[in-house]
């Protein structure tokens, strides 16, 4: 099936390009047929999500909107589309005669996830095919750089460009002394001190904002992200509320994820508050966050040297003489360990999953053994 993205705008300004749709040609002749919905008068297209809340979806076709909802098969194999994927729908040509089927999901560039909250070992993905996520932090009280270092592992592992955005600048005594700061915890990210409230600083945020490049915004509830994304858009296209006297938490104003076409093009993904940042991530963005430390590891005796009290350790040598702040140390070490037990947790699933796989074929096995012998 052919489609030719070059005469549908609408879409390229979403980001569709060739490379998404050979993705698209490839998988819509297998989506064919998946639809309930009958050949007559259905159409299967490419489409961009665009908003999700609990069952309901937006998507952005070559038509304008159009509300959506997930096939039964995607619900079935847990990969429900996110804010950004680009996906196969089907379902009534005409805008206004139903809902689109949203039946495949195309492989996606990029994926911002994190571990679900709570014990089970199941990867949460928050956006999809993102190009940079501005990890925006209040300097009212919410600035931590420890978390910071966090937010860095995650968006490092999903493959886009972490941005630092410190909000609230107006509110703090030493904004620059605050920028400093953060650029040791995260080596080679950029760091920009703004303050929405008064449109200081933003000017550097939109060189990232390019037509078709998109944006996704992450922090704990309260940080400013709808009242950044307000600011950028020019007008109030995010509700926005302050934060509670006392602790400089959110209220969780936003409570769904968004994507938002901005004035000059560029598209921005706005998400609820985050309250805790468990990682889904590997050794490689923990790498890349502790760049610093990784550079000095390379000057230590041993190959292996775990940077305790092993002889020639250059990162103990580091914190020694003021190099290498001991605190940021420490992080490491509890951010490693944390994802050394995340690859074991992972592992155990993935050998349960496979339990329950053969033990389904076993049965399925037995029961035309049965069938064939015509009787129990």
């Amino acid at each position: 099936m052919e489609f030719d993205f070059v005469s549908h705008p609408v879409l390229q300004d979403f980001g569709y390009d060739d490379p998404w749709a050979r993705h698209f040609v490839q998988a819509s002749a297998q989506a064919t047929g998946a639809s309930s919905y009958p050949a007559h008068g259905s159409s299967i297209q490419p489409a961009r999500v665009l908003f999700h809340a609990s069952e309901n979806y937006r998507v952005i076709t070559a038509a304008g909107e159009r509300e959506a909802r997930p096939a039964g098969r995607l619900r079935r194999e847990g990969e429900l589309p996110v804010v950004g994927d680009w996906v196969v729908a089907e379902g009534p040509a005409e805008p206004g005669a139903g809902p689109l089927l949203l039946t495949t999901v195309l492989p996606r560039s990029t994926r911002l996830s994190r571990k679900v909250p709570g014990a089970q070992t199941v990867e949460q993905v928050v956006a999809a095919n993102v190009d940079t996520v501005f990890v925006v932090m209040g300097l009212d009280g919410d600035f931590n750089l420890r978390r910071l270092e966090r937010f860095a592992v995650m968006v490092w592992e999903s493959g886009a460009q972490p941005v630092a955005v410190l909000t609230k600048a107006d509110l703090h005594d030493d904004a620059a002394g605050a920028r400093l700061d953060a650029q040791a915890a995260v080596p080679g990210v950029p760091v920009f001190p703004v303050s929405s409230l008064h449109g200081e600083g933003l000017e550097p945020l939109r060189a990232f904002l390019e037509p078709r490049r998109t944006v996704a915004l992450v922090g704990s509830s309260g940080a400013g992200k709808s009242t950044l994304l307000n600011r950028l858009f020019g007008d109030e296209v995010m509700r926005t509320a302050a934060v509670r006297a006392g602790d400089d938490r959110g209220r969780h104003t936003t409570t769904h994820r968004q994507l938002v076409q901005l004035p000059g093009g560029g598209l921005l993904i706005d998400n609820p508050g985050v309250r805790e940042v468990q990682l889904w991530a590997d050794d490689e963005a923990l790498a890349e966050t502790f760049s610093d430390l990784e550079e000095l590891a390379r000057g230590c005796r041993f190959r292996d040297c775990r940077h305790g009290e092993e002889p020639g350790c250059e990162v103990q040598a580091a914190v020694a003489d003021g190099r290498l702040a001991e605190e940021r140390l420490a992080s490491w070490r509890k951010l490693e360990k944390e994802l050394a037990h995340l690859e074991r947790q992972q592992d155990i699933a993935a050998s349960r999953r496979e339990d329950r796989r053969l033990g389904r074929f076993y049965k399925r096995v037995q029961a035309v053994k049965k069938a064939r012998r015509g009787g129990p």
